[in-house]
């Protein structure tokens, strides 16, 4: 499975970066998500409950960041099991932009699975990752209004955000990304 996007976020390239950076902000924005937890430089632990159409599991795996680029772009690989459901494995490409109105966040991920999920339908996982990932960007969004309300002061003054941003309005880089990437690994997993 792959998938490409963009977001724009109402904050600035370091502000997005160091959200996608604290693991508590991850694991308060990722859907399911029970734990974040470094394990090394780089390198962490993740696990979280995941129902996709008639499969429910719970999944365990470990994400790697690589080519950091510090507050511009990272790669992050990801490796999951969910027991008798199936497992997933993959990796994703980040970058943040800025610009006029905060930054870009621009992502690219690539993921396969495999196990019990595999007989699940691919539209029923396409849906599934895409109701996740925009719970994910909502979530991210709401975190960082409540992180940098000057931000999107400044943005509802000047007519560019709205009460209510987009869903992904304000999504940083390494929180995106690892949600990103595992919603979509956990989608996959459960897929095939």
């Amino acid at each position: 499975m792959d998938m490409q996007g963009s977001r724009q976020l109402a904050v600035t390239q370091q502000q997005a970066w160091d959200a996608l950076n604290d693991p508590a902000v991850l694991k308060a924005c990722i859907p399911g998500c029970d734990k974040v937890e470094a394990t090394g430089e780089n390198q962490y632990a993740i696990a979280m409950a995941l129902k996709i159409g008639p499969v429910s599991a719970k999944f365990t795996g470990k994400i790697s960041l690589t080519e950091m680029n510090p507050p511009a772009s990272y790669k992050l690989s990801f490796d999951g099991q969910g027991g008798v459901a199936g497992f997933g494995k993959g990796s994703a490409a980040v970058t943040l932009t800025p610009n006029a109105e905060g930054c870009e966040l621009s992502y690219t991920v690539h993921a396969s699975v495999g196990g019990k999920v595999a007989q699940l339908g691919q539209r029923l996982i396409d849906g599934a990752a895409k109701s996740m990932a925009e719970d994910f960007f909502k979530r991210f969004d709401e975190e960082m209004q409540r992180l940098h309300p000057e931000s999107y002061a400044a943005k509802m003054v000047m007519g560019d955000v709205t009460a209510e941003p987009a869903a992904g309005a304000g999504i940083p880089v390494w929180v995106w990304t690892v949600g990103a990437a595992v919603l979509v690994a956990a989608a996959v997993w459960l897929a095939r």
